[in-house]
């Protein structure tokens, strides 16, 4: 297993561990995270080797702010306006070093996509 697949199994289980959650499939190889029905977190990318992982969240406190970091692309159109952000990890990227912050980021977009009830449940 590689340190992306592994990331990815953690993310996910991170994930499902939240209220409401489940996968679904997303588009073409993408996997889609949901909750109440609503996505709020996406893995994958068309044609990405088992050496690297890209993930799609909704970051409304702080897509500005981690605009910056080496990993996050550059956001566009639809996306950049309601601000989802793409990480992308490639081979030679550590991305076990960036659990803490990714799992950061999934709760963030949880909150953002949940209904008040259950963002309520885990915010802080």
């Amino acid at each position: 297993m590689t340190p992306h697949q592994q990331a990815e199994q953690e993310l996910t289980a991170f994930g499902l561990g939240l209220p409401e959650t489940d996968m679904a499939p997303g588009w073409g190889v993408t996997r889609y995270m949901r909750v109440a029905g609503k996505g709020f977190c996406v893995f994958g990318a068309k044609d990405e080797p088992e050496d690297a992982l890209t993930l799609i969240v909704k970051l409304p406190v702080a897509a500005e702010m981690v605009s910056q970091l080496y990993f996050v692309r550059e956001a566009k159109g639809w996306q950049k306006q309601h601000d989802w952000v793409t990480a992308h990890f490639g081979p030679d990227d550590d991305i076990l070093a960036e659990l803490d912050t990714l799992k950061a980021w999934m709760k963030q977009s949880y909150i953002a996509m949940a209904p008040k009830r259950l963002g309520k449940l885990i915010a802080p």
